[in-house]
């Protein structure tokens, strides 16, 4: 199984202005380890589609934001 989450490093330059962030993080779409839709595939019910955004839940990829993941502050309050 394929994870959906990509980290890497970005440049820090020594003069930006700004606090740096050493590792950044993406979500890569569920369709791109799918390679093809194979036919029957089971679908959610039309108001569950609704809520989770596609028909199948194969595609179903869950999206926890930042302020969701544990010893993440919002607002960037320090101490």
């Amino acid at each position: 199984m394929h994870t959906q989450y990509r980290f890497y490093r970005p440049y820090v330059s020594p003069f930006d202005p700004c606090r740096p962030m050493l590792i950044k993080s993406y979500i890569v779409a569920p369709n791109l380890f799918l390679g093809f839709q194979p036919p029957n595939l089971p679908q959610f019910s039309p108001m569950d589609a609704l809520h989770h955004g596609t028909l199948w839940p194969i595609l179903y990829s869950p999206y926890e934001g930042r302020g969701d993941q544990e010893g993440v502050r919002m607002n960037d309050e320090r101490p």
